[in-house]
Order: C-alpha cells, then structure tokens, then sequence
C-alpha cells in the first residue's frame, strides 16, 4: 500500500512546504524553487504540492500526466533560477486525491536566485531575502567550499559510524593516546575534533569512508571490486569475482589478504649455490597501488569502484578521477596534490601510505627488487589506471 503524501509532508505550510490550489502564476511557482534552494530554514530543501489549497485541502480535476509535469521539469533548465536547482517534480496522492509535488534539494551554493532577486522561506511564506539573509547564505555556501571529504553528510547520523573501529584502529593512530585520557573528550567531541563528524553531529564525508560501516550508502562508488581473468583478456573466465563494500580500514585488510591469496611464487637463481622463493608480484607494490586508487580517487562526481582486475600476466587497478589540481599526465611522477587531502592525511596516520609524494618511487622500487618489469601508468581526464606486470 503507497504512503498517502500528507502523510509524509504533513498538512500545514511551513518553511518546508508550501501549498498552490493552482498552476496559473508560473513566477510564484518558481519563487518558490528559489526559496526552497536556498533553504534558509535547514530543512534540506522543501516540497511545493500543486492542487491543495492554503487549507490543506487537496482540490479536484488536477492534471498530472507527463506532459503537465514535463512544464514544471522545464523550470531548472530555463536559466530563470541560478544556480540551477535540483528537483524532481511527480505526481503523487495527497488525501486521496491526486497532486503534483515539486520536490526541491538545498542547493550547496546559495544563494540561489529568480530573476536576479534572492528569496528565502523564514516560515510559511515566501519573501524577498533581506541582506542578512543574504549574508547567511553566503557563509553557508563559503562553508561548502571545503573539500569534498570533510564535507558534513546531511541528515546522517553518528548511528552510520564503527565506533568501536574507531576506538581501536583510527583513535590510536590519530592522536597520543595519554592526551585522549586526560582531556575526558565525548566520542562526539573526538569524532569532531577529528573531522570525522561535524558539531551537529552528523558524519563527515571522511567518517564514512574511514569508519563507516556501510560507506555505498551515501557515496555509491565508495567499493572495491576485484575481478580473476583466466588467461589475459576479459574474455577469459572469471575466476574470482568480489565486491568489497567496507571502510578503507576493513577494505586495505580484507584486500591485503585478497591478494595475498591470488600470488605464485617462483624460484629465482641469486648465486651458484642458492635459490630462493618469489612471487609473481611484490605484495608491498600492490598494496601501494591499491592504497594510493582508495586515497587519490574521486568520490564526489563518480559512482563507478576502484577496479582491480588480476590476470594471467598482469594486475591493473583503476580508479576514477584523472589528473586533479597541480598534476598533469606529464609530470604526475613529480607534482603533488589531493584531492582528498583528509582522507590522505588519515591514510598517512594509519601507516597506509608512508610518505607523501613517494608512491611511485615505492611502487617502481619494489617491482625492480622482485624483477618485475615498470609499471605503467594510463592517465586520462576521468580515469588513472595502473598497470604492474608480472615477473618473468
């Protein structure tokens, strides 16, 4: 049985909602995108209910066929109202009757204006914003200009965090141990303090992809998915196929043994004498391989994994996002920058990376070491693949 919509949204207008007994002035429809965009109240947006008068009352013979949906779906894109919001508009039931609900998302670059003209919902009406509402929401969009990975998730809730993860792999590693006992911090001060959560509590971006405990839930390409070829193709057949939907905590152990399974091992003549035992692939360049795709990858504007695809001759692992800030194709081997540089920066304290900046050189170091040939790097504008071949 579908949820009725006033049960959902309620029935009384608010910052947060707002009621049209008709369709006819367009421009009162799109002051109220505007206001919702801008969502002064923090109500994460807003929904406007086209067929229920200022009473809550759904009223009759409200068309909402594609095509009468198909006007209001035109609004984002005529250039009117800039920036340009997110909004879904469909057609839903309202106290049994039918209604057309326009559903608009906070935008995280207010203020968003109509025509030029800012307006804003303080409460069950829509206005003309004043200058310190501007002035709010201007701040507000500064705060947003952080980088992606300390970015409060909305609506989350510390519930979408390993604590105990947290207490017993991250705390440690982050700070002195002796200075988390005297200071008597709350797990939501330590959370905080760590950039892990925000002061309203909700999770960070970089809570979720350290020590949440299901990080796809709100960043969907947060995963690692690990792909057997036999043979040197993708043609070839699969013999080994996971997805690893974990933090980076549980992902970098449960990938280290994931690879560890996969390994040969060869003799190798090193005197006249003596022979000894190596793997196909040094574990410490596949483990800074994988490491450096989690750190270095784009989370915000991707939603496809960090891939890693092991055939007979060859590992590579790709990760979206191409060449970010300072690094270019040409001189990524020299020139650093972060996208994520939080996460980087927790990665370090974990012991994940070693130094910044010396990827590369490790990777090349180990595979020289073990007799693999150079890795290869495939850079484009979306995607960085590295390629490691195995030994001889």
């Amino acid at each position: 049985m579908s949820i009725d919509l006033a049960d959902l949204v309620g029935t009384q207008e608010t910052a947060a909602l707002e009621f049209k007994r008709e369709a006819r002035d367009r421009n009162a429809i799109r002051k109220a995108i505007c206001a919702f965009a801008n969502d002064l109240a923090q109500q994460g947006g807003g929904d406007l209910l086209i067929g229920v008068d200022k009473y809550g009352q759904p009223v009759d013979d409200v068309d909402t066929s594609d095509e009468a949906l198909l006007t209001f779906v035109s609004m984002k894109d005529e250039g009117r109202i800039l920036d340009r919001p997110t909004m879904v508009v469909t057609g839903e039931t309202f106290r049994g009757e039918k209604v057309i609900r326009i559903r608009v998302e906070a935008s995280h670059t207010p203020p968003v204006r109509f025509d030029n003209i800012v307006y804003v919902r303080p409460g069950p009406a829509t206005l003309k914003a004043s200058s310190n509402d501007e002035k709010v929401l201007t701040e507000r969009r500064r705060a947003h200009e952080v980088p992606f990975d300390v970015r409060s998730v909305v609506g989350g809730t510390l519930d979408e965090l390993d604590v105990s993860l947290f207490r017993s792999e991250y705390l440690p590693q982050a700070v002195d141990a002796s200075v988390i006992e005297e200071n008597h911090r709350s797990t939501e001060q330590q959370l905080a303090s760590l950039r892990l959560a925000d002061l309203n509590t909700q999770p960070t971006i970089l809570g979720l992809l350290l020590v949440g405990l299901d990080p796809t839930s709100r960043i969907p390409g947060a995963y690692v998915q690990f792909i057997r070829y036999e043979g040197t193709d993708v043609g070839g057949a699969v013999l080994d196929e996971q997805e690893l939907r974990l933090n980076v905590i549980d992902a970098a152990e449960r990938l280290e043994a994931l690879l560890k399974g996969h390994l040969r091992t060869r003799l190798v003549e090193v005197s006249s004498f003596r022979e000894e035992s190596r793997p196909s692939y040094p574990i410490e360049a596949l483990r800074e391989v994988c490491m450096n795709a989690l750190m270095h990858r784009d989370y915000e504007s991707s939603n496809a994994p960090v891939r890693v695809a092991w055939f007979d001759d060859r590992v590579e692992v790709t990760n979206p996002g191409g060449p970010y800030g300072q690094v270019r194709a040409d001189n990524f081997d020299r020139v650093n920058d972060y996208r994520n540089p939080s996460l980087a920066a927790a990665m370090k304290s974990l012991g994940y990376v070693n130094r910044f900046g010396r990827g590369i050189g490790r990777i090349r170091a180990a595979l020289a070491k073990n007799g693999n040939p150079e890795p290869e790097f495939v850079v484009d504008d979306s995607s960085w693949t590295v390629v490691v071949r195995c030994a001889p």
